[in-house]
Formats: C-alpha cells, sequence, structure tokens
C-alpha cells in the first residue's frame, strides 16, 4: 500500500465516519487502528469485562469499512470465535458459519473486533460487564458488553439487539447513541433467538451518522429469515452524511408513567424539549393513552410464549446451567394460554397499523429511554418499559445522550419514527443532536 505522511492515530472517541475520512488521507492509521484499540482494550478490560473474547487479528481488509473495528455481541454467531450467547452451556461453541450480519461486515472490510458480553441468552441474567462511567453501576442490558465498549472508546462501532429495550436504555446508560432499525431491517440468520416476533438487530456508535452509515450498509433480506419487511435503501456520503430535517414536528410522549421517572431525568427531558423549541421545532404533547395501557401486557405475552418455546427443551436438559431468570420466563411462558398469545399478536398488527395515524402531522416522537440513571449494582439491568412500545410495533428508534444525573451518569432521549422510516428518524435525530449539542466525552476512569 502507497503511505501517505502519518498522521495521529484518530483518539478514542472518533466516529467511525471522522475515521473512515481519517483513513482515506493515511493508510498507515488506518493499518493500525484497530491494534491500537485491542492495545487500550486489554488494558481496561480487567476492570470493564465488556468482552467475552478479542480478537487475534486486526488486519485490514478492503471494503467501505476498512479499518473499523466492529464489537460483536456475543448471540450473533461468529464462524472463527466462540459464541457463547452468554450461557455456559455455549462456553466453548463456535459456530459453523457468521451469521448473516457478521459475514456483510466481513465483505464491507470491517474488524470483526471480538465478543461482546451479552446477557443470558438476552434475557436478564447479568454478565460481569461494568458501566464505565461508575463501575458500581450496570451498563444496562441486554448488550452490556457492546454499549459499554462504545462508551469507553474501545470501539467506534458495535452490534447488538433488542427484544424488550437491550440497545435503547444501555446506549442511554453509557452515553452514547443507539440505534433500534424497523422490525425486518437487518436478517437475523445466525442471531439466537429470544422472540422472533420481537427480536431486533441494532447499533452502537457516538454519533447519529455513524448509526445511519451502519443501517445503510447493513439492511437487507434473507430467505432464510422472513420477517417484518425491507427497508428502502438510502445512501451516506462520507463527507456531508445524512442531512439533518430541519425545524421537525415533534410529539412528545411521556405515558403515565412519566411520574415515575427520576427528577433528574423529568429534568433532562423539559430541557431537551425548551432546546429543540428554541432551535424552531414545532412541538406538541401526544399522549397516546390506549397504546400506554395496552403495549406491556402484550409484548410480555409475546416474549414469554415464545420464550418458552425456545428454552423449554434447554432448561429441561441442562437445570444446572441455566438461570432461574431464565427458567422463570420458561414458566411464565408455559401458562400463556393461546388464545392470549393470539390476541397479543393481533394487537401487535392492530398498533403497528394504528400509531402511523396517530403520529399524523409529526416526523417524529420524542420520548424516554430509561426512568434514569444505570441503576447501582449489577444485578439489574434496568426497566425496559418506556422501549417496549416502539419494539413491539417494530418502529425504529434512536438515543441520544443529553445530560448527567446526580451520580455523574448519563441520560438520554429518544426518538421514534413511523415502521419503515428509519431515514426521516436519523434525520430527525441528527438535527436533535446538533440543537442539543452535547457530547458526553470517554468516561474518565476508563481514560
Amino acid at each position: 500500500m502507497t503511505r501517505t505522511t502519518a498522521l495521529p492515530i484518530p483518539k478514542a472517541g472518533a466516529g467511525v465516519l471522522d475515521l473512515l475520512r481519517q483513513f482515506r488521507q493515511d493508510e498507515a492509521a488506518a493499518d493500525g487502528y484497530a491494534a491500537a484499540c485491542l492495545a487500550k482494550t486489554r488494558a481496561v478490560e480487567p476492570q470493564l469485562k465488556a468482552f467475552e473474547y478479542l480478537p487475534t487479528d486486526t488486519g485490514r481488509r478492503p471494503g467501505a469499512l476498512s479499518g473499523i473495528p466492529v464489537g460483536i455481541k456475543d448471540i450473533i454467531a461468529t464462524s472463527d470465535m466462540p459464541t457463547t450467547n452468554g450461557s455456559p452451556i455455549y462456553r466453548d461453541h463456535i459456530p459453523a458459519a457468521d451469521a448473516w450480519v457478521v459475514e456483510r461486515l466481513r465483505q464491507l472490510g470491517a474488524t470483526i473486533f471480538g465478543k461482546t458480553v451479552s446477557t443470558e441468552f438476552a434475557w436478564r441474567h447479568p454478565g460481569p460487564t461494568v458501566n464505565p462511567w461508575n463501575s458500581d453501576h450496570t451498563p444496562g442490558g441486554s448488550s452490556s458488553g457492546s454499549a459499554a465498549a462504545v462508551a469507553a472508546g474501545l470501539v467506534p462501532l458495535a452490534l447488538g439487539s433488542q427484544t424488550l429495550g437491550s440497545v435503547i436504555r444501555p446506549a442511554a446508560f453509557n452515553g452514547i447513541v443507539g440505534l433500534k432499525p424497523s422490525f425486518g431491517a437487518i436478517p437475523r440468520l445466525g442471531v439466537h433467538p429470544l422472540s422472533p416476533s420481537l427480536d431486533h438487530v441494532g447499533f452502537f456508535a457516538r454519533r447519529v451518522d455513524d448509526v445511519a452509515l451502519a443501517l445503510s450498509l447493513l439492511a437487507g433480506t434473507s430467505d432464510a429469515d422472513l420477517h417484518g419487511q425491507p427497508l428502502p435503501a438510502f445512501q451516506v456520503d462520507l463527507e456531508h452524511c445524512i442531512a439533518p430535517h430541519d425545524k421537525p414536528r415533534l410529539g412528545i410522549v411521556r405515558f403515565e408513567k412519566f411520574t415515575r421517572a427520576e427528577a433528574a431525568q423529568q429534568k433532562v427531558f423539559k430541557a431537551a424539549i425548551a432546546r429543540a423549541r428554541e432551535a424552531g421545532a414545532v412541538v406538541e404533547e401526544l399522549p397516546l393513552a390506549e397504546f400506554d395501557a395496552a403495549n406491556w401486557p402484550a409484548i410480555n405475552t409475546i416474549l414469554s410464549s415464545e420464550g418458552a418455546a425456545i428454552f423449554g427443551g434447554l432448561v429441561a436438559r441442562y437445570p444446572d446451567r441455566t438461570s432461574d431468570q431464565l427458567k422463570s420466563q420458561v414458566e411464565r411462558g408455559k401458562a400463556v394460554a393461546a388464545i392470549d398469545y393470539l390476541a397479543a399478536k393481533a394487537a401487535q398488527e392492530k398498533w403497528r397499523a394504528e400509531l402511523p395515524k396517530e403520529m399524523s402531522g409529526f416526523d417524529a416522537l420524542l420520548t424516554l429511554p430509561a426512568f434514569g440513571e444505570a441503576p447501582h449494582g449489577l444485578d439489574f439491568t434496568g426497566d425496559a418499559e418506556y422501549c417496549a412500545p416502539w419494539t413491539l410495533i417494530g418502529a425504529p428508534a434512536v438515543t441520544l445522550p443529553a445530560g448527567f444525573g446526580p451520580n455523574g451518569l448519563p441520560l438520554g432521549i429518544q426518538i421514534v419514527g413511523r415502521y419503515r422510516e428509519d431515514l426521516r428518524v436519523l434525520r430527525v435525530a441528527k438535527w436533535l443532536e446538533a440543537a442539543l449539542g452535547f457530547d458526553p466525552g470517554i468516561p474518565k476512569i476508563m481514560s
């Protein structure tokens, strides 16, 4: 390769597009970036515990994401690395083939940067990962390691999954950008299922443009995963990125549960609304009371029933190697009557069709991603009630960092769009990102 005059390797907090622009000017920096990330990861990993497995080869390959290290949640199959699914049952398991999304990343030249810690089968039994802002607090789950690794500046991009709130919530807890695309945007072939009617593949990064680029490159279809509908294709220009949606109309969705949110989270949310309004957005309250009441019972009925079908046999075969949380989930699912499951599925389809009508006149919704800061301790990864409505109907959702709470932990906001209007919600999120002007930086304990 022809090498130009060496520039400094980009700082740990550089975004994917920042790096690609620099790599285009300096191939030496591109060649060395993933190795530098690996060295930093090894230094902080004894404290952070974000990875189940680290790569042995960080060599660069050609492609649109050449030189970009990507963390892979450990329920997503990799043919050259163990995929444990967060379970001792799969401790030494190496899949025969890559997941669809991993194969696509390899084709794009990305460096598959190891496997990030997941809760057990992406459900509630946590792994050892700590929050990089305060190691006494959870990073959230189930995409614990992916969120923590991006927040700590170890990788600029990581894959996660969401069945309730496992991308949006940990992104908020760690002060980074999270994207849960529309249901069906990315094939889940090779991703261990939890609830096929609800499972999504998503992303963590530092900026909206970075998750937009990831989605533009990784959205696709597979005959082996006939779920949802494909997204309309779009491209992200390396220089100009995506265009912000100027002065959007925003529907403010608090839900009845807003009174349960921590005072600091309510304050950050209200401040974000004020800044959006000052920047020219049209902002109106949108109650969505019926949807508020209906979504939580429906999503839990679907998840419990489908989870029991998937994990019932596993729990029976390995009672000593499955958690009480997984056993309880299976028992709840076995108790769900078929008529109740079918009613929940009907509610899911109803609201997927109805919400675009409720959103008429709005470009996106603005709501909370969580009830406040990441909870203390590692046993509980946080409440997903603010994420569940949008997961149930498969609507695209983005988390933006928006402030800090009293314990020095990040707080975020959530932007939601209509099903399959992912580009629009990303453009609104980019406009809000600029309007907020908030950059949490890299956690000091990880510097």
